[in-house]
């Protein structure tokens, strides 16, 4: 028989790591700190503003990445001796993502003598001439591709910088920052900064925000990764995370000494991301920077309506948006390989989830675009595995100069800013840079799978098991499972989830839900053939094993997805 430990080297396995023992995730073994471009240089400017007793001024970037990576860009140079250090977080709908023109502007008027950017900068060539203008020094730390030369800034920490060696080129914003305070202080300990005074911070003690950030900007965990964020919930289950933190995990319903990956990107990561997509993300940075858990649970709170309004606004733009794509007439097969949508009332800082709730369901790269005053349009992307979503745009700017006002963003992830009068011609070019990138491709759903599990490791114990080997993510992703059930009973959650009763192949009974899976109610029935999750199900003190379902088909149906096992 079969035991979880096995289970788990076979799955590590699979995920190219065959010696468990030879990959911890401690801290000693993330990647130096000298191979990171900049590092020497940004470190020279922060260390000369400390001394000076200077103004820092952080700015981030209105996602939970952007919003983590600010607090803990705050909390780490207080900790590490800065007296006067300040955050600035540019509006979404007023000032656009990024150093603007007017955010430098802005800058000065608040008397900051450096900028430290936080997950941008890479980009906003414009912006940062200007700060050098008024004699304003720009610090950048970044991970996003550069669009082609750099901009002048006084330092540019970006693993993804031409030239720059440093092994992980999949950090996360707070990741740089997070590298960055690391230099800094190794830097300010030779200078003798140190002392009974001023006592040297644990810089690990911040790591609760990396996890945060890094899991919910979804880059892909490579070993650097998975020790970052490992590391943070380590400390979040002990109980030595942030007040802002736990605070958005109880509000959540999550316990702290349970939680995984999953919970942070699920449950805290939306909870961010409402405050700048509805709000001000200024709201979720004090959130983070909060001592006092009264006052964090009291922020906590406030975002927790707002991922509660943002989900009304969601469903609404979804439903809206389905119809569209019904009313083109063509079935999943004829269906143009990739989907533009426009709402004149949809909200600008919902159409990225909308895009990818899309996506989703119709397996093609989606871009949703909402009204930015009467002449603009901003489109939030989503693409799928084979596509390069931010090079398809590129491609469109080289082939269409003038098409589009601006953009940005990764593989699977993009903004951008279009004229009204140009939707359509962008719609057909966007078609054209993914047949370019696709040739004659064909939609289909591709569902990973690590086997059948034998019915000894269907257990409570299996689940708990994988919880704690993770952390799972892009690239190193979370098991799951196949097999044929019985279906014993089925309901509705709500509108839009289902929840069954199920009887494996042993006679043994299994609780199941899906999530979004409402619509396939009516074949959740006789024999069953799952993709699933196990899944630790925790509730008012008890735990019971959950089967959290990915994908269903009657037993005998034609396949509508590709599994690989």
């Amino acid at each position: 028989m079969q035991t979880p430990h096995e289970l788990i080297a076979r799955l590590y396995a699979h995920r190219g790591v065959h010696d468990p023992a030879g990959a911890g995730l401690e801290l000693g073994a993330l990647a130096p700190l000298d191979t990171l471009r900049g590092l020497e240089v940004a470190v020279d400017r922060l260390v000369e503003q400390i001394m000076r007793d200077g103004h820092l001024l952080v700015v981030g970037d209105y996602d939970a990445d952007g919003a983590t990576g600010s607090a803990l860009a705050v909390r780490g140079l207080r900790a590490l001796g800065a007296r006067r250090v300040s955050f600035l977080v540019p509006n979404r709908f007023t000032q656009g993502y990024g150093l603007s023109l007017e955010v430098v502007d802005t800058a000065v008027e608040q008397g900051a003598d450096l900028l430290l950017t936080v997950d941008n900068g890479i980009s906003s060539h414009a912006a940062i001439a200007r700060a050098n203008d008024l004699g304003l020094p720009v610090v950048i730390t970044d991970h996003h591709l550069s669009s082609g030369h750099l901009p002048a800034a006084a330092a540019i920490v970006n693993p993804n910088q031409p030239g720059c060696a440093f092994p992980s080129k999949h950090l996360a914003g707070v990741g740089v920052v997070f590298y960055l305070l690391a230099a800094l202080r190794q830097r300010l300990r030779r200078l003798g900064w140190f002392g009974v005074e001023r006592p040297e911070p644990n810089l690990a003690d911040l790591l609760d925000l990396v996890a945060v950030g890094t899991i919910a900007d979804v880059v892909m965990l490579d070993r650097n990764n998975r020790i970052l964020v490992e590391q943070g919930l380590r400390r979040i289950r002990a109980g030595r995370c942030s007040p802002g933190i736990r605070a958005l995990l109880e509000v959540s319903g999550c316990d702290p000494s349970w939680v995984t990956a999953d919970e942070l990107a699920f449950y805290v990561a939306p909870r961010l991301n409402a405050a700048g997509r509805l709000a001000e993300m200024s709201l979720g940075v004090e959130c983070l920077l909060a001592d006092d858990p009264e006052t964090a649970m009291a922020l906590a709170r406030r975002l927790d309506a707002l991922n509660r309004e943002r989900k009304a606004l969601e469903a609404g733009m979804k439903a809206e948006a389905e119809s569209l794509v019904e009313a083109l007439r063509l079935d999943a097969e004829t269906l143009p390989p990739a989907l533009c949508l426009f709402g004149e009332d949809w909200h600008q800082g919902i159409a990225g989830i909308l895009a990818g709730r899309i996506r989703d369901r119709y397996h093609r790269p989606t871009i949703a675009f909402a009204a930015a005053g009467d002449r603009w349009l901003r489109g939030s992307g989503r693409s799928i595995e084979d596509l390069h979503l931010r090079d398809a745009l590129a491609w469109i700017d080289q082939r269409y100069p003038g098409l589009i006002e601006r953009f940005g963003g990764h593989a699977m992830a993009a903004g951008l800013t279009l004229s009204r009068d140009h939707l359509d011609h962008f719609c057909s070019a966007f078609n054209e840079a993914v047949r370019v990138q696709l040739g004659d491709w064909q939609p289909v759903v591709e569902l990973l799978s690590d086997g059948i599990l034998p019915p000894e490791l269907l257990t409570l114990e299996t689940a708990e098991a994988l919880a704690l080997a993770g952390p799972w993510g892009k690239g190193f992703p979370e098991p799951r499972f196949d097999g044929a059930f019985e279906v014993a009973d089925r309901r509705l959650l709500g509108e839009d989830h289902l929840k069954l009763r199920l009887i494996s192949p042993d006679g043994q009974p299994l609780e199941a839900v899906g999530f979004r899976l409402g619509e396939h109610f009516e074949r959740a029935q006789g024999q069953v053939h799952l993709v699933y999750r196990l899944k630790p199900n925790r509730y008012q003190g008890t735990t019971r094993l959950r089967l959290l379902i990915e994908h269903l088909i009657p037993a005998g149906a034609e396949p509508d997805a590709i599994w690989f096992g």
